[in-house]
């Protein structure tokens, strides 16, 4: 049978463990319990037995305890806390699929077939690292080219390029840019 000090004890020292906002330690708990550390003492290691098979643990941390997430849990903890994997904004999908199917491509090309500035979306494409810098254009100016990375391929579950999904053109509509003019026009002026 457990000491009746452990009995006493195991719900306060619970409750303050789940409350403190930092590790507390056995002197802070005797001292806040009006109770001997050895009392405290035994209350831990009970508490850490007892919940040694749970999703909550008992730690010993920064020279004191505090209780914590099973490792056990971990990936289910993981999904809960981390924020959801974003999504990417309509303009940016359609300055990513611009750059998908006609890489390398300029910042100058992508803007004149979407008709908008892509300073933003192009930065956030780098940063999220689906898309590189595919080295310079060999005309005036001399402007960055972008191509997607494998990390794109990967995202987006393709194996090469290849496996990108055909332009979906409607024949009675005609095209509302011209891709070989958009570049004659580009390298004309040196866009980039």
């Amino acid at each position: 049978m457990l000491d009746e000090a452990i009995l006493r004890l195991q719900r306060p020292v619970e409750a303050l463990l789940f409350v403190a906002s930092e590790a507390l330690s056995i002197p802070q708990l005797a001292k806040l319990l009006h109770a001997e550390e050895s009392e405290i003492a035994a209350v831990l290691q009970h508490i850490e037995a007892e919940y040694s098979e749970r999703g909550i643990v008992l730690r010993e941390v920064a020279g004191g305890y505090r209780f914590a997430t099973s490792p056990l849990a971990r990936d289910v903890i993981e999904a809960y806390l981390l924020p959801p994997k974003t999504t990417l904004s309509t303009p940016a999908l359609e300055a990513l699929a611009v750059i998908a199917h006609l890489q390398p491509v300029t910042r100058s090309e992508i803007e004149a077939i979407r008709g908008v500035n892509s300073d933003s979306v192009v930065n956030t494409l780098l940063d999220r690292g689906l898309i590189a810098e595919a080295g310079r254009k060999d005309v005036v100016g001399r402007p960055m080219q972008y191509k997607t990375t494998p990390f794109f391929l990967e995202s987006f579950g393709l194996r090469s390029i290849d496996d990108l999904p055909e332009l979906e053109l409607d024949p009675g509509q005609p095209l509302e840019f011209d891709l070989e003019a958009v570049k004659a026009e580009s390298a004309a002026v040196g866009g980039g």
